[in-house]
């Protein structure tokens, strides 16, 4: 599931289905978004697997509900069916992934930092290492600023393309830009994912979703994936 924007219970400017707890806004209209979310996709709240995201390439192995979020950690990773597994984003990249016939699901926040020093591989040695198999995982790359709109400097540009090929674009502007979802794209295809789909949203642009460069402070979009108990995975937009 990927949310946006509406159908919660934050004011202005988190205005309203906000889920990110970090953010500054009412932690009890936090905590009303999150039972809706939970709600929703009828899991438990207390089995809705959350992160301390600092931009990271920690992973972290889950095997059961957690006590608060996950600590300093970007991705996390379960083969424990009815856990979901939550990225919060406002315009770093939020991927999913699913090895069905191993049963193994991850989330992880894929940020400009995060992807230049290598969570997504640090992801996907933490799904083999539960019997997932590259051939057979399924990523799913979710809303996220677009190169056309993600303005950065030359040098940025150029650091970025050198620890992750293909992210280097032009903006619609004709500025140096970063398009991290194509970066992350020929990461996965080069470590031979069977199968990578991307919403092609752009958070800038998209009203409909929360972005720190559009204006911030504000919210953060939540996507999940979990496994139902017949392990059936669930990652829909």
């Amino acid at each position: 599931m990927i949310t946006t924007r509406a159908g919660g219970f934050s004011g202005p400017p988190y205005a309203s289905f906000n889920l990110g707890d970090h953010v500054g806004d009412d932690p009890a209209a936090v905590a009303a978004n999150r039972s809706r979310l939970a709600q929703s996709i009828s899991v438990p709240e207390e089995r809705m697997v959350w992160m301390e995201q600092i931009h990271s390439r920690t992973v972290a192995i889950v095997d059961g509900p957690q006590d608060g979020p996950v600590e300093a950690c970007d991705g996390i990773v379960t083969n424990v069916p009815g856990l979901a597994l939550a990225v919060l984003t406002a315009d770093c990249v939020p991927l999913l992934l699913s090895d069905d016939d191993a049963g193994v699901v991850a989330a992880v926040h894929a940020g400009r930092v995060g992807a230049r020093i290598g969570i997504v591989p640090r992801a996907l040695e933490a799904m083999v290492s539960l019997g997932a198999a590259p051939e057979r995982i399924g990523a799913f790359l979710g809303p996220a600023a677009s190169g056309a709109e993600y303005e950065v400097p030359a040098d940025m540009a150029a650091d970025v393309e050198k620890h992750l090929p293909g992210s280097r674009c032009r903006t619609h502007k004709g500025t140096h830009g970063l398009d991290l979802r194509a970066g992350i794209r020929r990461q996965l295809e080069a470590a031979g994912i069977g199968g990578v789909a991307v919403d092609p949203r752009c958070t800038i642009t998209d009203a409909s979703l929360f972005s720190h460069r559009r204006g911030a402070p504000t919210g953060r979009l939540a996507s999940v994936i979990w496994m139902d108990p017949t392990s059936r995975t669930e990652a829909s937009a």
